[in-house]
């Protein structure tokens, strides 16, 4: 039965999906897949070996090679373009983009009762069983933290050129997320994104997040309507040797800002076209 649906979901997004090449035209779409149905790490040693480069196994642990902990991206100036200017930045949004695995993170969670049954049958159909995407549906789901680790992507010339950010229940120990974030210039933008995707059985879903600084040095990513080619979300498959790629309607905003008392906080939105899905609210402190 579950590969019956993992198949069908494939053929499901080759359906709505246009034929792509992510070696030349579309390689701006091309991202780590997973070659089982449980996701959880088993992409990284693959994506290593395509740049030519090597996994950071111990990052988690013991920082980079440089003593620092490591982060999501190597640095927030990746991002410098015509509308955007890293320096304008809060220092501590800086640091917790460069050096993620030295902060600690509590999370608070909530669905729209409009949305709630399909994220409660997503949840139990596919995420929980992927080990990918497997949002938590109640509050309590989190109530006891939730674990993050960085393992940073290198190439043969031991540059960043991605970083896994695995976050796991604290309580349970299973896997909530499993991405790949990066920096990336989409086709004709003057401006680079954000990058993450998360990996899936012969395919994945990414999202292009379009930096803006807020007031007070707070940083917003958004993903929002658009058209193919453009910040936002895409769901990409590999079916009988070809592959798909299909934009969705589905649309993130995450507003990054330092409260009144100096802690670092973050609100996360989905969205189905224009309305809310889900509510994250993120506190965020340096690891003690």
């Amino acid at each position: 039965m579950n590969h019956v649906l993992d198949l069908g979901a494939r053929k499901f997004w080759r359906l709505v999906g246009k034929p792509v090449d992510l070696a030349v035209e579309h390689s701006w779409l091309r991202a780590p897949m997973s070659r089982s149905s449980a996701v959880g790490d088993g992409w990284l040693s693959v994506e290593a070996r395509h740049h030519g480069g090597t996994v950071d196994e111990d990052a988690a642990a013991t920082g980079s090679s440089a003593g620092r902990a490591p982060g999501l991206l190597p640095a927030m100036t990746i991002l410098d373009g015509p509308g955007f200017d890293a320096s304008r930045l809060d220092p501590r949004i800086c640091d917790f983009y460069e050096h993620t695995a030295a902060w600690h993170m509590e999370v608070w969670s909530g669905w729209s009762p409009l949305f709630w049954p399909a994220g409660e049958l997503i949840a139990r159909l596919f995420g929980r069983r992927v080990e990918q995407l497997s949002l938590p549906m109640r509050p309590l789901d989190v109530a006891y933290g939730m674990d993050s680790r960085v393992r940073v992507i290198r190439d043969r010339d031991g540059e960043q050129v991605g970083a896994a950010w695995l976050r796991t229940l604290r309580l349970s120990g299973r896997y909530v997320f499993s991405g790949c974030y990066s920096a990336r210039r989409l086709p004709g933008a003057a401006q680079p994104s954000v990058h993450v995707a998360f990996p899936l059985e012969s395919g994945n879903v990414q999202v292009f997040l379009r930096p803006v600084i807020s007031e007070g040095g707070g940083l917003v990513l958004e993903s929002p309507p658009g058209r193919f080619g453009q910040n936002g979300a895409y769901v990409v498959v590999h079916d009988n040797g070809r592959d798909f790629a299909a934009r969705v309607p589905l649309h993130e905003t995450f507003r990054l800002y330092c409260d009144p008392y100096g802690v670092l906080r973050t609100d996360h939105e989905l969205r189905i076209r224009r309305t809310w899905m889900m509510r994250l609210h993120y506190k965020m402190e340096p690891a003690r």
